[in-house]
């Protein structure tokens, strides 16, 4: 069996080299068959090797951006050239390897190993928070990956309630609707924790009006808009991994809201890097989480009658 992370270990020198001496492809692919030669010549993982490295170069700029969101104190070009390419290394087999052949804490546990061998003393410590932080919304990410079949949730997991919306405006004669793009590439919905408290003594309405508050609260916090809440959408609900408090429930729900048309501005980035209005017919060919989308066809519909 191939050693997979030998192999790792060739991929990363690579890319230290092709980083270090700003190589282009050509140069780079003579490094790593060099590298390969002295390293692991009789690995026979070379498809393995390849696929990452090209994933890697290919995509790194936009691992770039991940990780300038995940540590904002720690511009990419202030970060060693060593500890950059590990997390260019474990972001790319977090997000976009296959999850079969290679799970998420297998990319995580790898890339800290990376860091112990090849970094300095912080580094793994360093690898370990950045890549921690983008498993905690890798719910949001491999949501689209579970399956309509999930496994029950235990009982000691601890649920989050949100709440999000489908946000729209009238001009003239055209409906526009409001969106928030993430790190992870995908137009989603605007969303934040919503605040119950205790709902014992509550009944159903009181229920529903307290959550109808805390959602245009929650957009008001990250669009810094107002909004007249509406029709209710649905509500999904997914699994996610927080680093210190573990495994985690999502429970979101999704309202059709009413706002002026103004300028947004994201106050809350959180995760997020833009938000934009688009006019119906524009929604169309953007690229959307699967659970989000049933939720966005629903409010057309809806808007459509109005």
């Amino acid at each position: 069996m191939a050693n997979r992370h030998l192999s790792r270990s060739i991929v990363l020198q690579t890319l230290y080299e092709w980083d270090f001496r700003s190589l282009d492809t050509s140069a780079c692919d003579i490094a790593f068959k060099r590298n390969v030669t002295e390293f692991g010549a009789g690995t026979g993982d070379m498809p393995f090797m390849e696929t990452l490295l090209g994933g890697v170069v290919e995509k790194s700029k936009d691992l770039d951006l991940i990780i300038e969101k995940v540590a904002p104190d720690w511009p990419i070009d202030k970060i060693s050239v060593m500890d950059r390419n590990i997390l260019r290394l474990g972001l790319y087999e977090l997000l976009f390897a296959d999850r079969a052949q290679v799970p998420p804490k297998v990319a995580i546990n790898e890339a800290i190993e990376l860091a112990k061998t090849f970094g300095s003393e912080t580094s793994s410590k360093f690898v370990n928070g950045v890549l921690g932080a983008v498993y905690k919304e890798i719910g949001e990410v491999g949501k689209d990956e579970t399956g309509k079949e999930r496994k029950k949730v235990p009982q000691t997991v601890t649920t989050e309630y949100l709440g999000g919306a489908v946000i729209y405006a009238k001009v003239e004669n055209d409906i526009h609707v409001a969106l928030v793009h993430d790190v992870f590439g995908r137009w989603t919905l605007s969303k934040g924790h919503i605040d119950l408290g205790a709902t014992a003594d509550m009944t159903p309405e009181q229920i529903e009006a307290k959550i109808q508050t805390e959602v245009a609260k929650a957009i008001k916090d990250e669009l810094s808009i107002d909004v007249d809440v509406q029709d209710k959408l649905g509500v999904n609900e997914y699994g996610t991994y927080h680093p210190e408090r573990g495994k985690l429930r999502k429970n979101v729900t999704y309202y059709l809201v009413e706002s002026p048309f103004v300028d947004l501005k994201l106050v809350k980035s959180g995760g997020l890097d833009d938000a934009r209005w688009f006019k119906l017919s524009e929604i169309l060919d953007l690229n959307f989480y699967n659970d989000i989308l049933p939720l966005i066809t629903k409010a057309v519909n809806i808007l459509l009658k109005k």
